[in-house]
């Protein structure tokens, strides 16, 4: 047992140092955004300039400035021997690693259950599937977050809820987890009233130290973005650029490249009607199938992957780091019911090594229109339509237990 969770262990450790060291060799920038964007925000916050979500409208809720100034204090130290930029890559890397440590820590400790290994496992594996972009992204910090989170729902749902909400003003998908438990049925209430609470408290604290038009700022900026090429929508659009049909554009504003043809304001105007839609669709189907007595464990981890993989197929941003977004309900559900995530799990880590093969590996060719990159992000984009068939079709197919089925036929006497 001792061998098998050092080399557990060790292996988790090893995939985040060759993760780390990719992003120092591998071409188009993928540890851009850290110091491009994250080092900047944080030295503005901390030198009297702008404090991004307090003082400016924010693409992000404002607790992401949170890990962008921890990166910055455990970069300090190595700042007159590498200079600011190169000091804040290792701050941010040690911070990502740090974090997740802790949330393997608690999801496989010494490694005695086999179940939480297997999950282990996977989620190096899609670590190093995924490249660097699992590493050098603030979607990085809230994986872990969301882990332990989504693990202590069973046992302690007061601090589950409350790690996931507090996740979810870091980036906003992990509230999709929390959504999903309150749907399923087991602890609602309690769950949906600590999220609740934790919102209230935060945006007190937002607004005491200078937010008010800029607390929601991460959703209203939203509302004029057009479509990312990377987004699952963009697809066709895509081939049209590559016969030359349509043009691939870089947005000052939103800093990303998106996409330029006839109609394609109108389909970005509609995917956000259409994401919450979809979420209500799946978060009615979760309750229909609890209140018929779907055991809790069965139903939360495919609901969740159903809300996670959603929120990315009906999204106007693609981008590659959202597969790690998925890495938390996959492995939530090897936990909860190994039995039936096989083919969830096998799923995701093919979509973390397509999305790696198109960024950083082809991400040149997909800005200019190249075939390769294209058919990769098709394949990864069909994939995931697949994977939200599948995780609502487990969702569905979860089956009540006798005794709630008893209960049930008693209620109709």
């Amino acid at each position: 047992m001792r061998m098998r969770a050092a080399a557990l262990w060790i292996s988790f450790i090893a995939a985040h140092a060759v993760v780390a060291w990719l992003g120092w060799v591998l071409p188009n920038q993928p540890m851009g955004d850290v110091v491009l964007v994250y080092e900047p925000w944080s030295t503005a916050a901390v030198s009297g300039g702008a404090v991004m979500g307090i003082t400016a409208v924010w693409v992000y809720p404002q607790l992401a400035l949170v890990p962008m100034l921890l990166a910055r204090l455990l970069a300090v130290p190595l700042v007159p021997l590498l200079g600011l930029d190169q000091a804040y890559l290792i701050g941010w890397a040690m911070l990502v690693t740090l974090c997740d440590l802790l949330g393997f820590a608690v999801l496989v400790g010494r490694a005695r259950v086999r179940r939480r290994r297997a999950a282990g496992w996977f989620w190096t594996a899609g670590l190093v599937l995924l490249g660097p972009i699992a590493l050098y992204r603030l979607d990085a910090i809230t994986v872990p977050i969301a882990i332990v989170g989504g693990l202590w729902l069973a046992r302690r749902p007061a601090v589950g809820a409350a790690l996931l909400t507090a996740g979810a003003w870091i980036k906003i998908w992990p509230g999709a987890i929390a959504l999903a438990a309150i749907a399923a049925g087991r602890r609602s209430l309690r769950i949906a009233v600590t999220a609740a609470a934790v919102s209230a408290a935060l945006i007190v604290v937002f607004f005491l130290l200078g937010a008010d038009q800029e607390l929601f700022g991460f959703l209203t900026t939203q509302n004029d973005r057009g479509l990312q090429i990377e987004a699952v929508a963009a697809t066709p659009f895509l081939w049209m650029a590559s016969a030359g049909a349509a043009t691939i554009d870089y947005s000052i504003h939103i800093l990303t490249f998106q996409i330029g043809a006839p109609g394609v304001e109108i389909i970005a105007s509609c995917l956000t009607p259409l994401m919450l839609i979809a979420v209500a669709a799946i978060v009615a189907l979760g309750v229909w199938r609890a209140r018929q007595g779907a055991p809790w464990q069965r139903l939360l981890p495919p609901l969740a992957l159903a809300l996670v993989t959603a929120l990315i197929v009906t999204n106007k941003v693609g981008s590659p780091q959202f597969q790690t977004w998925l890495i938390a309900p996959a492995i939530l559900w090897i936990v909860f019911d190994r039995a039936r995530a096989h083919i969830a799990a096998a799923l995701v880590l093919m979509l973390c090594a397509l999305a790696f093969a198109v960024y950083p590996l082809t991400y040149d060719g997909l800005l200019h229109a190249h075939v390769l990159p294209i058919a990769l992000i098709t394949l990864r984009n069909v994939l995931l339509i697949l994977l939200l068939v599948i995780a609502v079709r487990a969702a569905w197919r979860v089956r009540p237990t006798r005794v709630a089925r008893s209960a049930q036929l008693t209620r109709s006497r």
